[in-house]
């Protein structure tokens, strides 16, 4: 272990002790389940920077000393501002850097995986959104329960956010035979990264579950269309290249129009509306009027024969003509 004055960078591993509970009492597993926090604990975290305008902001700890429990999948930064809807963060003490033999420090990246590179194409769909928490993993999940009632092998991965080992468990509960997201390419957290690495991301995920044998693909990218590291992905020429349709979730009928329409400026294939606002017979139908798209919710979505509905959606193919 490294003490001293050494400044971790994104993905490197630290030893943690939990000095006083607050808004995280547990930390999510590998395996899925939740390990309650006690003070004391000494813990196993990920630096790493986040961007959740529902609960934290936050950047890489200075080094060993005070830091926070920044999300409950593993991360650990110092909480520049929060929600008010939040409480304060669980207070750290960083014991070190955890190092290998020769005393080179450890990063998620070393772990990484690397797949070879997809010599085919399978339909592709992703999932954006407004905001944080408007619907889209609910969505990519009932997504993808239709999509297996279909017969078909799928994969799903999250390529931008914050790791949380819940979401990928949510997708194999819906039946997907593969479920990954950026921290098995070797970062926490996708916030400030740069476009060149985002794409590599995207990119080494979805060949991955090609490689796996998906017949199809479910791709969550978190946050809304405006969060910095969305906006330069969907915006990407690997993103437009790569992805067949679209599914946006909103939580009302203003924010589905106005992200239609930003994804329209950039000519990509959005097939449906979905996410929050379907749960008001109402809002269904203003963000039907508003955007001229197909609005559905999970039990649509989770329906047999989806994926021909989106990739032959009419309104979705006007948009593309």
């Amino acid at each position: 272990m490294l003490t001293g004055k050494v400044r971790p960078v994104a993905g490197d591993l630290l030893l943690c002790r939990v000095v006083e509970l607050g808004q995280h009492k547990s930390l999510q597993l590998a395996s899925g389940r939740s390990s309650t926090l006690f003070p004391g604990d000494e813990v196993l975290l990920a630096a790493g920077n986040r961007y959740a305008p529902d609960q934290f902001e936050a950047y890489l700890p200075e080094g060993p000393g005070p830091c926070h429990l920044v999300a409950a999948g593993g991360l650990c930064g110092r909480v520049e501002s929060r929600s008010e809807r939040m409480g304060e963060p669980t207070r750290l003490e960083a014991l070190g850097l955890v190092a290998d033999a020769s005393g080179r420090p450890l990063n998620l990246a070393d772990f990484r995986i690397h797949p070879p590179r997809a010599l085919r194409r399978i339909p592709t769909i992703a999932v954006l959104g407004a905001s944080m928490n408007a619907g889209k993993t609910t969505a990519a999940a009932h997504l993808v329960r239709g999509l297996v009632l279909t017969g078909l092998a799928v994969g799903t991965a999250k390529v931008t956010g914050t790791g949380a080992p819940g979401d990928l468990a949510l997708m194999l509960d819906a039946g997907a035979t593969t479920a990954l997201d950026f921290t098995d390419v070797g970062h926490a957290s996708t916030f400030l990264l740069d476009g060149p690495a985002l794409e590599e991301a995207f990119t080494t995920l979805l060949d991955a579950l090609i490689a796996a044998d998906a017949e199809v693909a479910v791709l969550e990218v978190a946050d809304g269309l405006f969060q910095r590291e969305t906006a330069m992905l969907v915006a990407s020429k690997t993103f437009a290249e790569r992805v067949d349709a679209i599914l946006f979730a909103a939580s009302d009928a203003m924010g589905a129009a106005m992200g239609v329409r930003e994804l329209e400026a950039l000519g990509l294939p959005i097939a449906a509306v979905t996410g929050l606002l379907t749960r008001s017979p109402l809002a269904r139908r203003e963000a039907a009027g508003a955007t001229a798209l197909p609005v559905l919710g999970p039990q649509e979505l989770a329906r047999p024969g989806i994926l021909e509905h989106l990739l032959s959606s009419p309104a979705r193919l006007e948009r593309a003509a």
